[in-house]
């Protein structure tokens, strides 16, 4: 309880008043202050479900989750951080639905939401869509509040889009500072986020993104690495330059990942595809030309297959800062002689992280959690003082 005490108090000093009634759509929208009271109620959270301690604040109500995407770490952490606030979840299967029909985006947002709290969306497939999808929806349910359609706003969690993908760098960054002991401890440490390959077409740009718009705020050194022509959304790279300079860290960009591992305290090597490649797909999807989508794919399956040398492999590894830097990966992994002949990582490398990537995946039903929390509770350190004054047990024994 003292140790819930303390971290109560800690929240209690951060400005967080404007997160109530807000959605979580981009980490870099958010002040320092909020990004730092999203892990602390985390943390606030998982030790009271380690102590038993119900943090319940709903008698009642839905989390809805719409997943144009396959998912299963964020689909269940998404599901387990309703679950813990005390919210059932609905899954809103498009193609059972009237939108199937032609039902407009304002009137899908409203007809979900007349007992919803709030709405988690994965829309991360098309370039300029997904983000922008997802602020659609935030405003037809605020519309709807305001003109009385609903009785409350339902808040939104982005829960990965083809920007950004908050959940799933904010869980990275609270593995990072309970693996160091402190955000404190995260200012200069070296991080190389570099492209690996794989066997597979099309993967989002959305987690490098993330990566680098997060972690150069904390003033890290950010070494982001790939062969030319894979380049992330430019946008993005301006914002990690600016968190950079503002934070005294630094973001460099690099060809060789070689030279991103070398004494790297921190690599996240993960397969992406071609921002231009990607806006095309997306225009020829637009236009409905599936033959020339396919021809694409071919084409960006024998790009990627000239780079089967960007691989974290032991010989990698050795290079990173005393041999041991501690590698991240959002899952699932592309494993060499595992899961695919030829891939992000050798057998041996992941075999040697598999408990601390499946502690980093831990994080994320908290920091979904702590997402919710902030936006609908107006007043997080009392209502937190009043959870942990009346001590109900999540779990009776």
């Amino acid at each position: 309880m003292d140790e819930l005490k303390k971290l109560v108090r800690e929240l209690s000093k951060l400005n967080h008043q404007n997160m109530y009634n807000d959605d979580f759509l981009l980490t870099w929208e958010k002040t320092d202050d909020e990004i730092q009271s999203v892990f602390k109620v985390a943390e606030i959270l998982r030790n009271m479900r380690e102590n038993n301690i119900s943090p319940k604040i709903f008698d009642s109500g839905l989390g809805i989750s719409l997943f144009r995407d396959n998912s299963t770490r964020t689909r269940f952490s998404f599901s387990s951080a309703c679950n813990l606030l005390g919210l059932e979840v609905q899954d809103l299967e498009e193609g059972k639905s009237q939108i199937a029909h032609g039902e407009t985006v304002r009137e899908t947002a409203n007809m979900i939401s007349f007992m919803a709290d709030v709405i988690g969306i994965r829309d991360d497939m098309f370039i300029g869509k997904g983000n922008a999808y997802m602020r659609q929806v935030s405003e037809a349910v605020r519309d709807g509040y305001e003109q009385g359609v609903l009785e409350q706003r339902p808040t939104l969690v982005n829960l990965q889009c083809d920007i950004d993908h908050p959940t799933q760098t904010m869980a990275d960054m609270a593995h990072l500072i309970n693996y160091y002991g402190g955000i404190e401890h995260l200012k200069g440490k070296k991080i190389a986020m570099t492209w690996a390959y794989s066997p597979s077409y099309g993967k989002p740009l959305s987690v490098p993104q993330g990566v680098i718009g997060l972690m150069t705020r904390m003033g890290m050194e950010v070494s982001l690495a790939h062969p030319e022509g894979y380049d992330l959304m430019p946008e993005v790279e301006d914002i990690a330059r600016q968190n950079a300079l503002v934070s005294g860290g630094k973001f460099v960009k690099t060809s060789s990942m070689k030279e991103a591992f070398q004494d790297a305290d921190i690599v996240y090597p993960k397969s992406w595809a071609p921002f231009h490649a990607m806006e095309k797909r997306t225009n020829l999807y637009g236009e409905g030309k599936f033959d020339e989508i396919k021809e694409l794919e071919k084409e960006l399956l024998l790009q990627n297959a000239f780079h089967k040398d960007w691989e974290c492999s032991e010989d990698m590894m050795n290079l990173t800062k005393d041999g041991k830097a501690l590698y991240l990966h959002c899952l699932p992994a592309d494993i060499t002689g595992v899961s695919c002949k030829e891939g992000e990582v050798s057998a041996s490398v992941f075999d040697r992280y598999r408990v601390p990537l499946y502690k980093q995946a831990g994080y994320k039903p908290y920091i979904i959690a702590s997402m919710i929390f902030l936006s609908k509770v107006k007043n997080p350190v009392q209502m937190m003082n009043l959870l942990l004054n009346k001590k109900h047990e999540r779990c009776l024994r």
